[in-house]
């Protein structure tokens, strides 16, 4: 589970490294979050998560702080936050979460990107419920067992704890993230490496390598759709 983790994130980064195109979305994330609650995350914990979020992929602050003054500014703009379900090649999952001021053109454009690249649309359920809801928390310079024996000191449930090359990856219940983050935080450290609330599969999918280019192909177009804030899917992804 870690592996295939490091490996969406690490493609992602590639993907990204030249764009102004993550900073978009996170922008968008972190407008939305703080207009619906406070624009503190002291008290808005998913404002918080945001930011927690934010800091691994390295959003400039001036990013963050242009979106946080927009919601404080009492802009009129709104977002609906929308999921979509569907199908790759070979039987793949996929989920999309998008948040759009316009449903109308969410829905075609995420259809339309299906549609041309071997893909189509489910209805409400027909995916979701294959993936679970997880906290992804990573660190470096720990190891699983001084890991976990924080963890236990501080009494915090999690549901695996996985040693990395570089460090470790927890992986828990979402309710718990700050719980975690806050045992790490305890013990001195500052940075995350992972800081996520996503959708992970219950059971990854190979695909053939004619399948998994038509694949990469589809998450490409969909990750690249304005409207589009994650992807998530059960394919385990090549070196």
């Amino acid at each position: 589970m870690g592996r295939k983790w490091n490996n969406i994130k690490e493609k992602k980064a590639s993907k990204d490294a030249n764009t102004s195109r993550i900073y978009a979305k996170f922008g968008r994330e972190i407008y939305v979050a703080a207009k619906q609650g406070e624009p503190n995350p002291e008290s808005n914990q998913a404002l918080r998560v945001v930011l927690e979020r934010a800091k691994t992929y390295s959003v400039p602050k001036t990013i963050i702080d242009r979106a946080i003054e927009k919601a404080k500014g009492g802009s009129e703009e709104t977002f609906d936050e929308l999921r979509y379900e569907g199908f790759g090649p070979n039987g793949s999952m996929i989920i999309v979460d998008a948040l759009t001021n316009n449903v109308n053109r969410t829905a075609s454009d995420v259809r339309a990107a299906f549609g041309k690249n071997g893909g189509n649309m489910g209805v409400s359920g027909s995916v979701a419920y294959m993936f679970d809801a997880t906290a992804v928390i990573g660190v470096e310079g720990k190891t699983a067992d001084e890991v976990l024996e924080l963890l236990m000191e501080a009494d915090v449930d999690v549901r695996d704890i996985l040693d990395e090359e570089d460090g470790v990856i927890v992986y828990s219940e979402p309710d718990q993230f700050h719980a975690v983050q806050e045992v790490f935080k305890n013990s001195g450290v500052t940075d995350f490496t992972v800081a996520e609330l996503t959708m992970l599969a219950q059971n990854d999918l190979t695909l053939p390598e004619d399948a998994q280019a038509q694949f990469e192909k589809l998450i490409d177009a969909l990750e690249d759709l304005e409207d589009v804030q994650q992807v998530y899917h059960n394919v385990e992804l090549g070196e």
